[in-house]
């Protein structure tokens, strides 16, 4: 029912509805087997993923797409995609990509990993596969923490930034400098397209989207491309859900600066 306040009408919700409520769509893209996810509210790794699909979906590489997966939250939605799936071990998910792609050039392979998984743990893996300029994506979930184990220190981690092991901030003296993986894959001959991007806000989803779709075109035309994703984890950095978003822009977003590293067939 309709009322009036201050001279608008709106929806009286003081009562329930006279007509029962219904679902007109849950609005799950058709690449994720079930909408719910059991990650922490407020992650942003579920929104990066759907955008990775909904790339996948649009650009008619659903039938070709394998994924393979690293260890970490994300890890949660390997059992939940409408895609071929494979799991490596820590950190090694680009190497597992290139023996996928080389025993079948016909498919499209996607990494999905964290910066604990790809740069702590495989930093070599990576920075190989790109230099071979093998035809694969590599995607980064960055948040800055081991999410998984509830916040430690990243080798991504920004100064300043607490965590379970840097309780008063990363220092330099101590810790050594973040390693901006996008910036140093982008020195590679190897790498055709370079992006990285963000998920705290709309205007940066639609244009994580961009670059993914980008990125896959890159792959399909026989290049190595690289998205790094910069996503939040309130519980990982011990704030409050609805300040993560800002958080992300302020710490993370002013040293891994989103945007177009490379984009070699473009110039």
């Amino acid at each position: 029912m309709m009322i009036e306040r201050e001279g608008l009408q709106v929806i009286d919700t003081a009562t329930p509805p006279d007509v029962p409520a219904r679902l007109v769509d849950d609005f799950t893209p058709e690449l994720i087997d079930v909408g719910t996810h059991g990650l922490c509210p407020g992650c942003g790794e579920p929104i990066a993923v759907r955008a990775l699909v909904e790339a996948i979906a649009e650009l008619g590489l659903t039938q070709k797409a394998i994924a393979v997966f690293g260890i970490g939250c994300y890890t949660a939605f390997s059992n939940n995609l409408d895609v071929e799936v494979l799991q490596a071990l820590h950190g090694r998910a680009p190497s597992l990509a290139t023996g996928v792609k080389r025993a079948r050039p016909g498919t499209f392979v996607v990494t999905v990993q964290g910066d604990g998984d790809m740069v702590n743990e495989g930093l070599q893996e990576v920075l190989h596969t790109a230099a071979r300029g093998e035809a694969v994506t590599c995607v980064m979930l960055n948040n800055g923490v081991f999410g998984e184990t509830g916040g430690h220190l990243t080798a991504t981690t920004v100064l300043g930034q607490r965590t379970k092991n840097t309780l008063e901030g990363r220092n330099a003296h101590d810790h050594g400098y973040p390693i901006l993986l996008a910036d140093v894959i982008a020195t590679l001959e190897g790498a055709s397209f370079v992006a990285r991007c963000a998920v705290n806000d709309a205007g940066n989803v639609a244009r994580t989207k961009r670059h993914l779709t980008r990125a896959f075109e890159v792959q399909m035309a026989g290049g190595f491309s690289f998205v790094e994703i910069l996503t939040m984890c309130p519980t990982g950095w011990f704030i409050d859900t609805l300040d993560a978003p800002d958080y992300l822009s302020g710490n993370l977003a002013a040293v891994h600066a989103p945007g177009v590293v490379k984009d070699a067939a473009r110039g």
